[in-house]
């Protein structure tokens, strides 16, 4: 009897024993359902506190409020420990309050994550520019320029960066080095009117009027009456001595902007060269003789007012003595009184002598008495434009 209850007893638990694995296991089942619940809410919670204090730091970061930017950026940090851009808005945040050490700790680590990444080889390229360590500052920009720029405009990012590598190659002084940057960025600017006025900008700064001219051109190809584009091919054909071409686009700069004195004084400039060059194709001979006959009076003008005082010595002096002012202003006399029409009509051979006169009075004038104007600079510019002929 006893044997059989035990049986019995041994086939009953053995019966109960699935079904309290199934009750465990389904006990576990949303224990661990429970507890990765309660994560995901915490995770989420984490995630949106720091959010929320991103979101903050990039308000105050906005609004140039960097040291509260600083305690937010940190705050969100908390709560998403090494996210990159809670890291990288906190460097900006310490570059904002020139905290350049921490945010350079910052940019690096960052840096060594992601050593494609634009904006990140950017503020280590101004940094580095700021430390005047060049090699660094160049190595990180040109890795900014063919680097990654995720969610904006990769082309203009590049072209962007590029200028900015300019200027800082015009600031130290390394002209070779920004021409060449220039000349590249030249070449992929495509159709942006504002950045090849800019890059025309640079090249008149450096003075290479030739790819500047070229530059502005472009610009007025898409907005003809662009004032700042008028002026500045105005002015560089002006310093490339084309003053014909100076002269249609200065005046379409004054009218386009009555207040561009800098393109008014440069067009007054320009008239008096055109107007005193004796050597201009299709003149007629009186009209020749009558401009070379204006400019030796100009030049006599100058000699009298810029040669020291005491008059003019009884004898010439020694021809080998070229730089002398008095000697030019005695040989002037001597030719005053053949530098008419008549005179000039008789011996054609005297303008040249005139001329080669007048220059020289310009140039000494101008290395002995301090620049020249109006007419005196405008005879010194046509010296200039016939030197060697």
């Amino acid at each position: 009897m006893a044997n059989g209850s035990m049986r019995l007893d041994l086939r009953n638990s053995l019966r109960q024993e699935p079904v309290i694995l199934t009750l465990l296991t389904i006990l576990a089942v949303l224990f661990f359902l429970a507890v990765s619940g309660l994560s995901h809410i915490y995770h989420t919670q984490q995630q949106s506190l720091g959010n929320r204090w991103f979101d903050r730091g990039v308000t105050d970061l906005n609004a140039q409020r960097f040291e509260r930017a600083v305690s937010d950026f940190r705050t969100a940090l908390l709560y998403s420990r090494d996210d990159y851009s809670y890291e990288f808005n906190l460097a900006e945040a310490l570059i904002g309050l020139k905290r350049t050490d921490e945010a350079y700790a910052y940019l690096i680590n960052l840096w060594d994550e992601e050593p494609e990444n634009g904006l990140v080889n950017l503020e280590l390229a101004r940094i580095a520019a700021h430390k005047h360590e060049t090699d660094k500052a160049l190595r990180y920009y040109h890795n900014a320029i063919y680097a990654t720029w995720s969610d904006s405009d990769e082309e203009l990012e590049r072209r962007t960066t590029r200028l900015e590598l300019i200027d800082y190659l015009l600031g130290i002084g390394a002209r070779t080095q920004a021409e060449s940057e220039l000349i590249a960025l030249a070449a992929n600017l495509g159709d942006d009117a504002a950045q090849q006025l800019r890059v025309a900008d640079l090249f008149a700064r450096i003075k290479d009027y030739e790819h500047a001219l070229a530059e502005y051109r472009l610009v007025l190809a898409s907005d003809r009456n662009n004032p700042a584009a008028l002026a500045g091919l105005g002015m560089s054909a002006f310093q490339l001595s084309r003053y014909d071409v100076a002269r249609r686009y200065l005046e379409a700069a004054a009218a386009a902007n009555p207040n561009d004195s800098q393109s008014a004084e440069l067009l007054k400039t320009t008239e008096l060269v055109l107007r005193l060059d004796p050597y201009q194709r299709q003149l007629s001979v009186a009209e020749r003789n009558r401009i070379v006959i204006e400019g030796f009076a100009a030049a006599g003008e100058r000699v009298k007012a810029c040669s020291p005082a005491g008059g003019v010595p009884e004898q010439m002096p020694n021809s080998s003595a070229p730089n002398n002012l008095a000697a030019k202003r005695a040989k002037w006399e001597q030719m005053k009184n053949q530098v008419t029409e008549q005179g000039l009509r008789r011996n054609p051979d005297l303008v040249d002598a005139a001329m080669d006169l007048v220059f020289d009075i310009e140039r000494q004038s101008n290395a002995t008495c301090g620049p020249a104007s109006g007419a005196d600079l405008a005879l010194l510019l046509i010296a200039r434009l016939h030197e060697g002929n």
